[in-house]
Order: structure tokens, then C-alpha cells, then sequence
């Protein structure tokens, strides 16, 4: 991929990608003006995660963000890969200036990070026991089967859908990473794995075991009457510093869009046009659902 290895990787320290000038201000918080900018992503495929190949991040998130940054005049990225569900604190906390995993955009978590403008829209996905022998083409099969076990990752979206369709949280088989709820569906822990689209479809072209499937011909969950629709943004620190970041990396998303690399960037990835953001639906919109 021709986005690939801008962001080194980090796991358990951050690594600087070269030896350029440093434009944090006094309090370690990236400036507009350039230099060196932390940031944090989370390990889902394909929206960011580890090359283990070159031992880099990338990721169609990483890259929209890489793309962005570069042209609003950073010389040097820092990558950290996080628990998802730590994303939001560790840019509050000073871990990094931004994170950028294709979060989706909801209320509760608006309250707590600054969110930029929307950088592309997804749906859901599940993964199962190979053959199904469940029987589970939606959330609502979940819902209607106490017996079914589904793993999640901690702190996604998808808790909050299965929550709303009474799915009982003893049927949760909770995790921090794709990998472990693989890893639970594949040894009989859980029945399903719920996840995005891509995530699931990602997941599960990755794995050779053979003992679990995508399913095709899965049906998009209705919460309150309305087809399940995330749409994802980075998120920046709720200070001053952070909203001159996010309106700088606003303009640069804005110039993406225009030229098309976004969708360039998109497609090495596995994402389509439709996964572009949408033009009537706002970051302040989805932050006052």
C-alpha cells in the first residue's frame, strides 16, 4: 500500500519517525506550527492496526490522519497503538494529541473528547462457528436466543445496540482486542462476534484456523426504528490546544475530500465510495442525537 509505514510502531513506548524539529508547546500538546504530533490508534483491521511485517501502524484511519497532518505542516508523527476503549483517555490524559480510529461519533463519548468532522460511515458485521450452527444472520437472532454467547470488545458500539435490542449483558463474553474475540469464538467461548463490517469480514479473511466464517448474508440491526449507520472521526483533546488542532485538521480533512484522496486512501483499505462521510449529516449532529 503506498500509505503504508508512516507511523512507526508502538506498543509499549513511543517511537519518533525522524529526527525533525519538535513543535510541542511547553506542556508536550502538538502545535499547528509543525514538529513532532503523538498519536493514538487503536489494533482493528483495517481501520488501524500493526504491519507486523515492517512492525509499523497503518490503516485507512492512520493514513487519513498521516495525509491530513502532513499537509497541515507536521515533519513528524508518532504512533501509539491503545485499547480502544482507552482511546478518549489518553488524549485527555496527554498520551496523545489526537486518536484516530474511526470512532464513531456518539454522545456519551462527546461529552468526554473533542471530535473532528466525519471521515467516513460504516456498518455491522458478525463472525461465527464455521456453518453457522447457531443459526445468527443478525443482532436480533441474538437477541432472541438467551443460549447465544457473543463476544465484544470493550467500550464499542456494539454494546450499546445489543443493550437497546435486551440482550442480556450475561451473553457478553467482553474482551480489549479483535484477536481475543476471535480467539473466544473459536474455542466454543462464544457463539458470535459482533463487530463493524470490515472489522468482522477483516477478521475473518485473516484467520486460518478454518472454525469461523463471515457471514454474507448478514442484516443490519434497527435501533429505534433507523438501520444502524456509525459514522467515524478523530478525536482531540477538549482544551484550547485541541480545538485549534481540530479546526486545523478540519480544513486539511476538508482538502482530502475535495482532491479525492480520502477515497484513494479508502479503497486501499477495502472500503468503497459509500464508505465516504455524507454530506447532510455533521459531527454536530451526530454529538446531539
Amino acid at each position: 500500500m503506498r500509505k503504508a509505514g508512516i507511523f512507526g510502531l508502538l506498543t509499549a513506548s513511543v517511537a519518533m519517525l525522524s529526527a525533525c524539529g519538535n513543535g510541542n508547546d511547553e506542556n508536550g500538546n502538538g502545535s499547528t506550527d509543525g514538529g513532532t504530533i503523538k498519536v493514538g490508534v487503536a489494533n482493528e483491521e483495517p481501520y488501524g492496526y500493526i504491519d507486523t511485517a515492517n512492525n509499523e501502524v497503518t490503516g485507512a484511519a492512520p493514513e487519513i490522519a498521516r495525509a491530513v497532518l502532513q499537509s497541515i505542516g507536521y515533519d513528524d508523527i508518532e504512533g501509539t497503538v491503545a485499547d480502544f476503549g482507552a482511546l478518549i483517555q489518553g488524549v485527555n490524559g496527554g498520551q496523545f494529541d489526537i486518536a484516530t480510529a474511526a470512532m464513531d461519533i456518539r454522545p456519551d463519548r462527546c461529552e468526554n473528547g473533542s471530535f473532528g468532522n466525519i471521515e467516513m460511515q460504516y456498518g455491522e458485521g458478525i463472525v461465527v462457528e464455521a456453518g453457522n450452527p447457531m443459526g445468527i444472520y443478525s443482532y436480533e437472532d441474538i437477541a432472541s436466543n438467551p443460549d447465544i454467547n457473543v463476544a465484544v470488545m470493550r467500550g464499542a458500539n456494539q454494546i450499546d445496540y445489543l443493550n437497546s435490542l435486551g440482550i442480556d449483558e450475561s451473553q457478553y463474553v467482553l474482551a480489549d482486542s479483535i484477536a481475543d474475540n476471535m480467539a473466544a469464538v473459536e474455542s466454543g467461548q462464544a457463539d458470535v462476534m459482533v463487530a463493524t463490517d470490515a472489522t468482522a469480514n477483516s477478521a475473518a479473511q485473516n484467520n486460518s484456523s478454518g472454525n469461523v466464517e463471515f457471514v454474507e448474508d448478514f442484516t443490519q440491526p434497527i435501533i429505534d426504528g433507523e438501520s444502524v449507520t456509525a459514522f467515524g472521526a478523530a478525536v482531540f483533546p477538549q482544551s484550547e490546544e485541541g480545538d485549534e488542532l481540530r479546526e486545523a485538521y478540519n480544513d486539511g480533512l476538508q482538502e482530502l475530500l475535495e482532491s479525492g484522496e480520502i477515497l484513494e486512501i479508502l479503497e486501499e483499505f477495502g472500503f468503497t465510495e459509500a464508505n465516504l462521510p455524507p454530506d447532510d449529516i455533521t459531527t454536530e449532529d451526530r454529538c446531539n442525537v
